[in-house]
């Protein structure tokens, strides 16, 4: 039996978070997802109510039973699918928001794992019903209410949703979180990523994916935010020393360079950010 209310997505966002599709498919053994990095731009949650399921993460199959999930970020790659000779009853439901949204779920380490269990199903399962039932009765006729379900919804699975043990996805991620004030600190040192993926036991290429799934930011973006906020403090606090010296020790020996990722990010030259915060 298959169940699914697909949704309009507003142009114009006025909610913290909104469906842009919610559904249930119960006991479908052909029920198969794929989807290439980039392809979807909305969140995703996927709950075994009962059966088995699977979801690939990073070219690993974990298996899904009742009361595991799998969550999916915007633009992320995903595979998931049931088990033929167990299907699973799998309800789900796609939403998006602001950035606001994407704020509370990294705030609540949602980034750092996309398995998760949920400790109180039967209470996840009735907020995902009232859900689907409004969907399926009244459509986009109350959008409010339909973001606010939705809302109930998500806060139950982060109030109650739990990493899942044994999943090497969370235990990877874990590992570069762990490995941030360590980046952070020589960060002005000359970044060599295979000794970082070295440190987290992984290829440099699993490295960088890992820290993008973890910070979602690439690790050069991390190591240059480091250096430019050691720069901004440095501008401030030294002001006898010219912005060469404090370009090559915040790690730059270029200052054209510095002051063009300076600019970047700070919308104004070094020299223009001490003249304006340096009183």
């Amino acid at each position: 039996m298959k169940r699914q209310s697909l949704l309009l997505t507003l142009p114009n966002m006025p909610y913290f978070c909104f469906p842009e599709s919610v559904g249930q498919y119960r006991y479908d053994p052909e029920h198969s997802v794929e989807r290439e990095a980039g392809a979807l731009n909305n969140f995703n949650i996927h709950y075994c109510v009962s059966g088995r399921g699977y979801a690939e993460i990073d070219g690993i199959v974990h298996e899904l039973r009742a009361g595991e999930a799998v969550l999916y970020f915007p633009l992320q790659k995903q595979r998931y699918y049931s088990n033929k000779d167990d299907p699973w009853d799998v309800r789900w439901f796609h939403f998006y928001g602001g950035t606001g949204l994407s704020d509370y779920l990294i705030q609540h380490g949602f980034h750092r794992n996309p398995l998760w269990k949920l400790g109180q199903p039967k209470v996840w399962e009735q907020a995902h019903e009232e859900l689907l039932d409004e969907a399926e009765t009244n459509r986009m006729l109350r959008p409010a209410h339909l973001s606010m379900l939705t809302y109930m919804l998500l806060t139950v699975f982060v109030e109650h949703a739990v990493a899942l043990a044994g999943s090497k996805a969370g235990t990877s991620g874990e590992r570069i979180m762990e490995l941030l004030p360590l980046m952070q600190q020589d960060a002005v040192k000359p970044f060599i990523l295979e000794e970082w993926a070295d440190k987290a036991g992984v290829t440099p290429y699993y490295f960088c994916k890992l820290f993008k799934s973890a910070t979602r930011m690439t690790p050069m973006d991390f190591i240059t935010r480091c250096r430019l906020q050691a720069a901004k403090q440095w501008l401030l606090e030294r002001k006898d020393d010219n912005i060469g010296q404090i370009a090559e020790e915040a790690g730059y020996p270029s200052v054209s360079y510095f002051n063009k990722r300076f600019m970047e990010h700070e919308g104004m030259t070094p020299t223009a950010y001490r003249r304006l915060y340096g009183v």
